[in-house]
């Protein structure tokens, strides 16, 4: 039985079910295992179809032609993040909704004009954040925007930057004098170099992204210049987490899923492994941390959209389901057996794409040092 939350309204389930039949029917694991050749990890017209489900709208306000099914648009989000985990299917969802939603709150006319062309699957944005080092936080940014002729001179090198190879724009949070911003740039944009990276996860793709000296107008910013730490960054961290734990919950338990029904068909000494004492208990511990899992996404969603104790409890969720997902899926591996570890079972397309989504955006150790600092521990 696949954990879900208990408050959906209808219209949220009726959302969640037509989620799940399109992946199923659209990008079944076979197909999404021919995707892995593809340069851009998926085809763009898949892309725009799934953007007329509303992937791409829900973040963006409903006065620039965006809108949510419930209210509460990071709520919807997540379901959606869930069901694409379920499916381990690739595409820019999570860069491309975060930037729309920091533009719909803080994006000027011009910018705000791109999203008819992301709500669309028209448009593809990422988020350049993260620096050589691993580091998560804003305030190991080193990439700088020095004032210039009225603008901005942007130096620095972003990694682990997803979708960075296939958008049209990028969101790039530089430290100026003032503090943080972030500035909304083109691409295609001279003195601007991106590079794919290889990654463990076999359908996502990144890029290192590097700024030698490129030089934007002050119509570029995005919100108020060294205001984005307070504005708009840590917003940003907050929502991709989410998606990512909503991702490795949906992934966990559709691999427990699978696992359970392979234990029932798969004999040993004449009986099924699912009948096995050690087995069952085994299960018990997996089904407990699927549940924990949902819970903590579901209780950082609700956290975010009433705006109350975010910090806390996107942590909480990155803290245990960053931890637990991986480790469901390794118990699964074992009982699975040798044909677990082969590379034609799609176990391992799972467990590769939470392994990566464990590390981005901090750490469960990261999360839990955030936690300790928040109680003053």
């Amino acid at each position: 039985m696949v954990p879900v939350r208990v408050d959906l309204s209808g219209d949220q389930e009726f959302f969640q079910e037509t989620a799940r039949r399109f992946i199923e029917t659209e990008v079944p694991v076979s197909v999404v295992r021919e995707w892995h050749d593809l340069p851009d990890g998926c085809p763009q017209s898949w892309w725009q179809a799934a953007a007329e489900l509303g992937w791409t709208s829900l973040m963006v306000p409903e006065s620039l032609g965006g809108g949510s099914i419930s209210g509460r648009p990071i709520v919807d989000l997540a379901i959606v993040a869930d069901e694409m985990g379920r499916g381990v299917v690739p595409g820019p969802f999570m860069p491309t909704n975060v930037v729309a939603d920091t533009l719909g709150r803080s994006g000027n006319s011009d910018q705000q004009s791109l999203l008819e062309g992301v709500m669309a699957g028209e448009v593809i944005l990422a988020w350049a954040f993260c620096e050589p080092g691993g580091d998560w936080t804003p305030s190991h940014v080193a990439a700088t925007a020095a004032p210039s002729n009225g603008g901005y001179v942007l130096t620095g090198t972003k990694t682990a930057v997803e979708a960075g190879a296939q958008a049209h724009h990028l969101l790039v949070t530089a430290r100026t004098p003032d503090g943080l911003a972030q500035f909304l740039l083109p691409t295609d944009i001279a003195g601007l170099t991106v590079t794919p990276q290889e990654s463990l996860d076999l359908g996502r793709r990144f890029a290192e992204v590097r700024f030698d000296g490129v030089a934007v107008g002050s119509e570029s910013l995005v919100g108020a210049p060294g205001a984005a730490a307070e504005a708009d960054v840590e917003r940003q961290r907050q929502v991709m987490v989410l998606l990512q734990c909503a991702d490795n919950a949906g992934s966990a338990a559709k691999v427990l899923e699978f696992t359970v029904e392979y234990a029932f068909d798969r004999y040993s000494f004449g009986r099924p492994l699912a009948s096995y004492q050690a087995l069952k208990h085994r299960f018990a511990d997996m089904k407990l941390w699927s549940e924990a899992s949902q819970a903590a996404v579901d209780g950082a969603a609700d956290a975010l959209a009433a705006g109350q104790d975010e910090a806390r409890m996107v942590s909480v969720a990155k803290s245990y389901v960053g931890d637990r997902s991986v480790d469901l899926m390794q118990d699964c591996v074992q009982i699975h057996g040798g044909i677990g570890v082969t590379y034609e079972h799609d176990l391992h397309l799972y467990l590769r794409r939470a392994t990566v989504n464990r590390g981005l955006f901090g750490t469960p150790a990261d999360h839990r040092d955030a936690l300790s600092e928040l109680v003053g521990y």
